[in-house]
């Protein structure tokens, strides 16, 4: 009987114990963010051909949350497929790595307020009888293995067979080799494929088979890192520090050209 009681009450204290274990004050102690992205994804993570350094959109807001926590950045590369894996199982803090929302994934992580919304769209050869993003039905289209292009293509066009590779330079290959009809990616990555080849030769299909809002990962549970993650966003909204990055690497004065058409807000 005696036993018993010690037993129980080791669980308790080791439940207690579990309970206050918090991430946040983790990060803080070790005084380091641990921050996952892919680093193959320009101009969101990539290497600067100068420095080795890895830059980007998605490094810029890595680096600003850090400095939020009052702690050092490290940034951690990693495939598509390991993002959620890798940040379930505590091997990262955070992900900004061209996360795209979905109830699936929101379902294993947490998701920050959206820092950036992207469309999904397919990149074909000009000339080519694909004209249209249904023009894909029954016919090959490659995509990165486990991203959210390969789910906008299943959904949108459920008649395509989605081909997946490791990265995106694959994907892409396999059309300019006429394995595959169409390259399934987030538009901002097909602008620039298709920068690569002669004006004419490659493009981008409509309509668009997704619209795509991106948030930071954070373990499922963690509620005080994630308060943290969305105060930093906010900030930089108010600030004008959000809207300075992406005129940075995806404005009028970068190689896109884009427009921003969204504000980091609470998502409904």
């Amino acid at each position: 009987m005696r036993f018993a009681t010690v037993a129980l009450t080791a669980l308790l204290v080791l439940g207690v114990s579990a309970a206050r274990a918090d991430q946040l004050d983790d990060i803080r102690q070790r005084g380091t963010l641990v921050c996952a992205t892919l680093g193959t994804a320009e101009p969101f993570s990539f290497q600067d051909p100068a420095t080795r350094q890895t830059i980007g959109y998605d490094v810029d807001f890595c680096r600003r949350i850090a400095e939020h926590l009052g702690v050092k950045l490290e940034l951690k590369l990693l495939a598509v497929e390991a993002r959620i894996p890798e940040l379930s199982q505590g091997r990262v803090d955070v992900v900004a790595a061209n996360l795209g929302y979905t109830p699936e994934r929101a379902q294993q992580i947490d998701y920050s307020h959206f820092y950036y919304v992207g469309q999904q769209k397919l990149l074909a050869r000009a000339g080519d009888s694909i004209r249209v993003a249904n023009d894909v039905g029954g016919r090959r289209v490659s995509t990165i293995k486990g991203s959210t292009s390969e789910l906008a293509v299943r959904e949108s066009v459920p008649t395509a067979q989605t081909v997946t590779f490791q990265d995106a330079p694959s994907a892409f290959l396999a059309l300019q080799q006429r394995r595959v009809v169409a390259f399934a990616a987030s538009e901002i990555m097909l602008v620039r494929f298709r920068a690569q080849l002669p004006d004419g030769t490659l493009t981008i299909l409509e309509p668009s088979l997704m619209r795509e809002p991106w948030g930071i990962g954070v373990r499922r549970g963690e509620a005080r890192l994630l308060a943290a993650v969305n105060e930093a966003l906010t900030g930089m909204e108010q600030s004008g520090e959000a809207a300075s990055i992406f005129d940075r690497w995806l404005g009028a004065g970068s190689a896109y050209h884009m427009t921003r058409e969204f504000r980091i807000e609470p998502r409904g």
